[in-house]
């Protein structure tokens, strides 16, 4: 395997670096990019966070849409090799979720390595995709819903803002759809699942799926709504720096 150079790749907004004992993935949910974790920092207890940029948004809003998770975790497994020569995990909110499982999946069948602990937040298990509620809304309430999350950040978004978001939101959750896995396949890491205590969107019992898809899997409920990750609050900090 290859060690991590400073070469850079769309797939990340900055080039991981070499100074960090660890590292941590950031997957986005429907509809955002790597934005969703601006708010983190660079560095948490050691560990560098790196958030995944998908393509057809933001930075890379000129690169064509992934298609499908299965397209995504693909081509993800290329861009991700350099940077596996120390420890490392996976975060993952919401239908982000979805490909951060099946990236793990094909690095374990090429044999490279795999995190250290996968960590899923407010996110069904994949057999349980199909539960999303935005999967059955049409596109004016998905512009609804980008509306008020947009609102929800203290911001009061622009015509143009909310065509772009749309449009976003609406080829992942085209993405979502097509997504099929009617039997689990387990990995072989710890996965780490994230409830919201102030969640409406996902129930806990919505979760427990997961228990079918790794040998050590572990339940946490955070004070908190669907988005407020967004903050890396002081409780999922401390959470998701003590695989280190």
């Amino acid at each position: 395997m290859t060690t991590g150079t400073t070469t850079t790749s769309p797939w990340f907004v900055r080039p991981p670096g070499t100074d960090h004992p660890a590292r941590m993935f950031c997957f986005p949910f429907s509809g955002a990019g790597a934005s969703a974790f601006s708010a983190w920092p660079a560095d948490l207890d050691g560990i560098e966070i790196c958030p995944v940029q998908f393509p057809g948004r933001e930075n890379r809003l000129g690169h064509p849409h992934y298609g499908t998770y299965e397209h995504l975790a693909d081509a993800l497994v290329e861009p991700l090799t350099p940077w596996l020569d120390r420890p490392y995990a996976f975060f993952a909110h919401c239908a982000g979720a979805v490909p951060a499982y099946e990236t793990v999946l094909r690095l374990a069948a090429r044999g490279l390595p795999t995190p250290e602990v996968l960590f899923v937040s407010g996110q069904p298990a994949p057999h349980d995709a199909a539960r999303d509620r935005m999967l059955s809304m049409s596109e004016p309430e998905l512009r609804a819903e980008v509306r008020s999350f947009v609102r929800s950040r203290g911001v009061e978004p622009r015509p143009d803002m909310l065509d772009l978001g749309v449009m976003v939101l609406l080829r992942d959750t085209a993405a979502a759809s097509a997504y099929r896995r009617t039997e689990p396949a387990t990995v072989d890491c710890p996965v780490v699942v994230l409830h919201w205590r102030e969640d409406t969107d996902v129930d806990l019992e919505d979760l427990y799926g997961w228990r079918s898809y790794a040998d050590s899997v572990e339940f946490r409920v955070l004070n908190g709504g669907h988005y407020d990750f967004m903050d890396a609050p002081g409780e999922l900090r401390e959470l998701i720096t003590g695989w280190r």
